[in-house]
């Protein structure tokens, strides 16, 4: 049978469960999908079970747990932090050590009923290795560059440091308070989204300002010392407290009053400027610590995680502005990814086992049969009709305008709609984005949608010189592009472009290609099968609620095309 570990991510938001079966990853889901509570923090018992399905083993067969947190580092720094704020001493003794008790009991619960005939070994991975050294096994790299960034993992806020082989070497540290990604949930609460939750939206609100308003205040909050661990002046915050308001009064008084926490709340001026700022230093402090690397390092390559490394347009940015050739960011780079990472640092580190996966295609998840499919559209009395060839149908029907929602083969991991659990459209159309925003995802007018292309035209359209397959690199579209495809063009001229790869996903790329040639133009506007605040739909019910509740015009799931 060989040696089959299970990853777990239950620590942190984004709770996720996945296999790796003689190191390779066979499924990876996350308990969002199945649970339908978005970022779910709850134990994925739910994605524990599917992932054993999906994999066809069973629970006996495990032979080791990997979990991607280790609470017992840097308790002795929780203490004397909180000692020296005895005010907020009770807030950090239930954040820091109540709540990883009580989710850890949890886990020795399930542990103890589900393991009758064996017993795992269990496996506490530090989540910041989890993310970067983790991503590092699943490179297509033998050496790089390895920087992690996120708000805060056990205690731990960034990590840099050098992967060679099977061996890692760790070069700075930076402990909380001192966060990049907290510095970013600040400005995220501040324009009246969800801090941890929300970062996205503010990075697609940023290039409606202008970083120079803001700009030198912003410069002046963040910094980095000799050794590139980041420095915060933490008088424009209360996050440091522990409080859930992450801006303190400061802030307010530099920048402004916020925003107002609702989707009609009006933008003001000053919190497109602030988000811009924000954004910009972001994206500096990034790529100095990335050249410091580069410099240090001298290697070709450079991988990212945490967090902070799904700022897609930061990513673009130290591609164009480093010396690295190619930067690695898994397709679920956030908390949701560590599942995988703790899977394969226990794999590779832990066990000493030769690296032989390279996790370069994210449909993890689970799949069902067109018998699966039309047993779901005859229970609910759907009119349909299957299709002898759904990408050429599908085709036409997006070069008709039609939005189509697009349900095929395994399920995508992570936050990003890669052609598996997708709402298309054609993005030629210029009023295509606004309404797509107003009648189908129900979200911000402002908010961008991502262009999927086959990767053989990439460098027709856009001004990306290396391949982005899961999403998280954004460019610029070429000058005489940005009238051709209007819906995917940013205001700022950018693009967060996924190339679509016929050995990852055959279909979706035969599809794009089908439009191209009806069009001329082999892209589709992509986003997530879902509306705002749910999650990504996993099965062929969750698509079909999606279908009836917004203004989707077609569903094409499996053979089949649905129609209203």
């Amino acid at each position: 049978m060989g040696m089959i570990i299970l990853g777990l991510n239950f620590h942190f938001h984004d709770s996720t469960a996945c296999i790796v079966k003689n190191g390779v990853l066979i499924t990876a889901i996350e308990e969002e999908r199945l649970s339908r509570k978005k970022h779910t923090y709850e134990f994925p018992e739910n994605a524990i079970k599917r992932c054993l399905t999906v994999a066809n083993i069973t629970a006996d067969q495990i032979d080791h747990i990997a979990i991607s947190a280790d609470f017992s580092k840097h308790n002795i720094r929780k203490l004397l932090y909180a000692i020296k704020m005895p005010r907020h001493a009770l807030k950090f003794i239930k954040n820091e050590f109540y709540r990883p008790y009580s989710r850890e009991k949890r886990f020795k619960n399930w542990y103890n009923s589900f393991f009758r005939k064996t017993t795992p070994k269990v496996h506490y991975v530090e989540h910041h290795l989890s993310h970067i050294v983790g991503s590092f096994y699943v490179s297509p790299y033998d050496e790089a560059a390895l920087l992690s960034l996120d708000g805060s993992g056990e205690w731990s806020t960034a990590w840099t440091g050098l992967g060679e082989g099977t061996n890692f070497t760790r070069y700075s540290e930076t402990f909380f308070p001192h966060s990049l990604g907290s510095f970013y949930e600040a400005v995220t609460e501040f324009c009246g989204f969800r801090p941890n939750y929300d970062e996205g939206k503010t990075m697609g609100l940023a290039p409606f300002g202008d970083s120079s308003v803001f700009y030198d205040e912003v410069k002046e909050i963040i910094s980095l010392d000799g050794e590139s661990r980041i420095q915060v002046d933490l008088s424009y915050f209360n996050y440091q407290y522990g409080d859930s308001q992450r801006c303190g009064e400061k802030f307010y008084e530099v920048f402004g009053e916020p925003r107002e926490y609702s989707k009609t709340a009006e933008f003001k001026k000053h919190h497109y400027d602030t988000a811009a700022a924000f954004q910009k230093v972001l994206e500096e402090v990034a790529i100095e610590i990335c050249n410091r690397l580069h410099e240090k390092t001298q290697k070709d390559y450079l991988v990212i995680a945490g967090g902070v490394s799904l700022n897609s347009v930061m990513n673009g940015e130290i591609l164009r502005n480093t010396n690295f050739k190619d930067v690695y960011v898994m397709p679920a780079a956030g908390d949701n990814g560590t599942a995988i990472g703790a899977a394969f640092y226990v794999y590779n580190h832990t066990l000493n086992q030769p690296r032989s996966f390279v996790h370069s295609n994210p449909f993890t998840g689970t799949e069902y049969t067109d018998a699966d499919i039309e047993t779901e559209l005859k229970k609910y009395k759907l009119k349909y009709v299957k299709s002898d060839d759904i990408c050429k149908d599908t085709a036409k029907e997006l070069a008709d305008g039609k939005i189509i929602g697009w349900f095929q083969g395994k399920m995508e991991i992570g936050p990003r709609a890669l052609g598996a659990r997708s709402i298309l459209a054609n993005p030629v159309y210029g009023d295509m984005k606004a309404k797509i925003n107003a009648e189908v995802k129900y979200r911000e007018p402002y908010r961008p949608f991502a262009p999927s292309i086959i990767s053989e035209k990439t460098t027709d359209y856009f001004d990306l010189n290396v391949f982005a397959p899961f999403m998280l690199k954004v460019c610029q579209v070429k000058e005489d592009k940005k009238s051709v495809i209007p819906a995917v063009t940013h205001v700022d001229g950018s693009a967060r472009v996924q190339t679509v790869h016929v050995e990852t996903n055959p279909k979706y790329h035969q599809l794009i290609t089908e439009l191209g040639e009806i069009s001329g133009v082999p892209i589709v506007l992509n986003t997530s099968f879902n509306i705002m605040g749910e999650p990504v739909v996993e099965s062929p019910t969750d698509a079909i609620k999606c279908f009836y509740t917004t203004g989707l015009d077609i569903l094409s799931i499996g053979s089949f095309l649905v129609y209203k």
